[in-house]
C-alpha cells in the first residue's frame, strides 16, 4: 500500500489500480484538487495519470465538474513535458472536447503525446478516459520556462 499523507483517507488510498502510486503534492492547486496519482510504462516510459471522482471534484448534479475535467488535462497533458524533456512549463492554449461525462466514484485517467516542438513551446495531444469510455480529448500549448532535471533514481518506484 502506498504511504499515505495527513490529509489521504484509508478509502482514498484502497481503491488505488495496481501500478499506480500517488502523486504527494504538498502545496497549490494539485494538493487542493488532488489526490492524483500516477504510474509509468518502465519500456516506452509513458506516464498515465489519474485520480478518482470524489465529492470536492462534482458539480451539482454529482458528476465531474467540466473545471475538474479541464483542470486535469492540462495537468496530465504538460506532465509529458516535465517527464521526457525535464522542463517546467506553462499552458499558452488548452482545447478541449467533452465526449463523455465523468460520474462519482470513476476513476479517470490522461495521458498525451508531443507532436511539436519548436525553441521551447510544446504542442500536445491528450486523451482523458474512464474504463472504455474516451471522456476528453484535445491539444495544448505550453511554454517551458525552466530546467527541473531530476537525480538518477528520483522517479523509481519504492519496494
Amino acid at each position: 500500500m502506498p504511504a499515505m499523507s495527513d490529509d489521504l483517507t484509508e478509502v482514498q488510498a484502497a481503491v488505488v489500480p495496481d501500478g499506480y502510486v500517488i502523486n504527494l503534492w504538498q502545496r497549490g492547486f494539485g494538493r487542493t484538487v488532488g489526490p492524483f496519482y500516477s504510474k509509468r510504462d518502465p519500456v516506452t516510459l509513458e506516464e498515465v495519470m489519474a485520480f478518482r471522482v470524489e465529492e470536492h471534484h462534482a458539480n451539482g448534479m454529482n458528476n465531474c465538474h467540466g473545471g475538474m475535467l479541464m483542470s486535469f488535462a492540462d495537468m496530465a497533458w504538460g506532465r509529458v513535458i516535465s517527464n521526457t524533456r525535464e522542463m517546467g512549463w506553462v499552458t499558452i492554449r488548452l482545447t478541449t472536447d467533452f465526449l463523455s461525462g465523468a460520474h462519482m466514484n470513476d476513476w479517470v485517467e490522461g495521458t498525451s503525446e508531443i507532436v511539436a516542438e519548436q525553441d521551447d513551446v510544446f504542442t500536445v495531444r491528450g486523451r482523458i478516459w474512464c474504463a472504455d469510455r474516451t471522456l476528453m480529448t484535445g491539444t495544448g500549448v505550453y511554454k517551458g520556462i525552466r530546467s527541473i532535471a531530476r537525480k538518477a533514481g528520483y522517479r523509481d518506484a519504492k519496494d
